[in-house]
């Protein structure tokens, strides 16, 4: 893999994978952002396990429902709360998968004002059909997935596995559009004191729920007032859980790793990640390649296909002819790479190569973690 990229070796101190396990040992929350289909959820997994072999009480949240994390876990399953996992390490591994919906329900019986309250939003209709597929939703309860860990659990590391998006800041953005839609005049006028939802305070708010009524339904319209009605003096609760998101996002013992594969479109993706984190102000303080392909000769590709040429027919020939494919790809890796390592400054760049089989169990996180830490892996 890495050992022969471009025939430099770096010096110790300077050696990627010690910079990475650097980044796990001195942050106490880890967010790992990337498209989908790059290893995010298996590289978040892996980062949690770094930290428990490390001695620190690790947990890593995913977003992805598929049951192979779990499995690789050793665990029947996940759920929307922490699960130990049983290993020698000196500390400790947990993991939960994203429940949207589960998280959103908590969110509103932390903020309302009675155990009433709360229950009239949680069987309205017009809440159960928002809760889980409203956009932007999944992206914002993953962030408050992370607040709530951070401040209702003794966990040290928290890992993220963000949700797989074509828009790199969906997640942090999340927050924001909860605060900017709770102080919209269409929510002013929905949480207006109404009589069903024919009455509204004004001939504007009056029009306006006409007009959608006409659209959607009464029924529709009368169930959304009633929501918002249900809602009323809880806003400022979620605008506060809110900026504490986004101040915790923010802060230094927060780091965002950007996780991608060395395929074009993939590397073109990688890229348009870190320009807008780059945007935001936000450092990426490591850049990880999940499924680089090996190069197993130090030669030029154009070298080995002369010596396949010259052995034409024979054994040896192939195996060269091999070689000089698998420096080609490589090559070419490297060149799509070199451009999206310009846009994460001197975050250290790891690689892990293509693994001849898939990951099912902590036999593989330990080999993936062996290609992100070790230094002589190589």
């Amino acid at each position: 893999m890495a050992a022969e990229h471009q025939g430099v070796s770096e010096p110790a101190s300077n050696d990627p994978r010690r910079r990475l396990r650097s980044v796990v040992a001195d942050h106490s929350i880890i967010v790992c952002t990337g498209s989908g289909g790059v290893g995010k959820t298996t590289t978040a997994a892996v980062m949690a396990l770094e930290g428990a072999r490390a001695g620190r009480k690790a947990v890593v949240v995913t977003i992805d429902p598929a049951k192979r994390l779990a499995d690789a876990l050793g665990l029947e399953g996940l759920t929307n709360a922490p699960s130990e996992i049983d290993g020698d390490w000196p500390g400790s591994l947990s993991a939960l998968m994203l429940d949207t919906k589960s998280t959103f329900d908590d969110l509103v019986r932390k903020h309302a004002e009675s155990p009433d309250q709360a229950e009239r939003i949680l069987e309205n209709r017009f809440y159960r059909n928002i809760s889980g597929a409203l956009s932007g939703t999944q992206e914002y309860m993953a962030m408050e997935k992370l607040y709530e860990l951070h401040e209702d659990y003794d966990f040290d590391l928290i890992v993220v596995d963000t949700p797989p998006t074509r828009n790199a800041l969906d997640f942090l953005d999340a927050p924001r559009r909860l605060t900017r839609f709770l102080d919209h005049r269409l929510y002013r006028i929905l949480m207006a004191p109404t009589r069903g939802f024919v009455r509204a305070v004004n001939v504007a708010a009056q029009a306006f729920l006409r007009t959608v009524s006409k659209v959607v339904g009464g029924e529709v319209v009368e169930d959304a007032v009633t929501f918002f009605s249900a809602f009323d003096g809880m806003e400022q609760g979620f605008k506060d859980r809110a900026d504490r998101v986004l101040e915790l996002l923010g802060h230094d013992e927060t780091a965002f790793l950007l996780v991608t594969a060395p395929r074009r479109d993939l590397i073109e993706e990688g890229t348009f990640f870190a320009e807008r984190l780059g945007e935001a102000d936000i450092e990426v303080r490591a850049l990880i390649v999940n499924r680089v392909h090996p190069r197993f000769s130090s030669a030029a590709p154009a070298a080995l296909r002369e010596r396949s040429a010259t052995l034409a027919g024979t054994d040896l020939g192939a195996l060269y002819g091999n070689l000089a494919d698998f420096a080609a790809i490589a090559e070419t890796e490297e060149r799509h790479l070199a451009t999206l390592a310009e846009h994460v400054g001197s975050a250290p760049v790891v690689r892990v190569p293509f693994l001849s089989t898939d990951i099912h169990d902590l036999g593989g996180l330990e080999l993936i973690g062996s290609h992100l830490f070790d230094p002589d892996s190589r």
